[in-house]
């Protein structure tokens, strides 16, 4: 039989390729940290910024195609970066966070929901002050966590270029 059915199975994958999936981890695996959203919504602000201060240059071919390059490259990054910051803070929200936790924070779905319409305005405009805000919102989200564990934290600078602050474990 599995001599048969193995064949098949090859020839079905070459006819129609399966689909490429991913998962965070659907074990769970309990690894979960709020780091890699802040950074991605760090680098939406960063991005915002670096739009801001993007001058033309000149009309010359060179000079257009250069602003083009940069403004192109900085819209593709700010807009990957806000779909990571969806990315994780999903993850959090549909992996980490139990209903115990929604006791203890019952503005949480409020404000995962919220996190999560900022970072679409974010893909969909160029907006420094919507960056800033979710950056505050994924900050938010990022202490309740780690209060969920009882862990101590502290907000301080990014270190960064783009400023900002991040929540840090204490």
């Amino acid at each position: 039989m599995n001599r048969f059915v193995s064949p098949l199975f090859r020839l079905i994958d070459r006819v129609s390729p399966p689909e490429t999936v991913s998962a965070h981890c659907d074990i769970p695996c309990g690894i979960y940290d709020p780091h890699a959203a802040q950074i991605a919504a760090l680098t939406v602000l960063r991005m915002n910024q670096l739009i801001a201060a993007l001058e033309m240059g000149g009309n010359d071919k060179a000079a257009m195609d250069k602003y083009a390059n940069s403004l192109s490259r900085y819209v593709k990054a700010k807009e990957e970066h806000a779909e990571l910051c969806k990315k994780e803070i999903d993850i959090l929200w549909h992996d980490y966070f139990r209903p115990e936790h929604l006791e203890k924070h019952p503005d949480l779905h409020t404000k995962v929901w919220m996190a999560n319409k900022l970072a679409s305005r974010n893909k969909q405009n160029v907006d420094t002050a919507a960056a800033e805000e979710l950056l505050g919102a994924v900050r938010d989200i990022a202490q309740i966590f780690w209060e969920t564990k009882g862990v101590a934290t502290r907000v301080a600078g990014s270190n960064q270029a783009v400023g900002g602050e991040l929540v840090y474990v204490a």
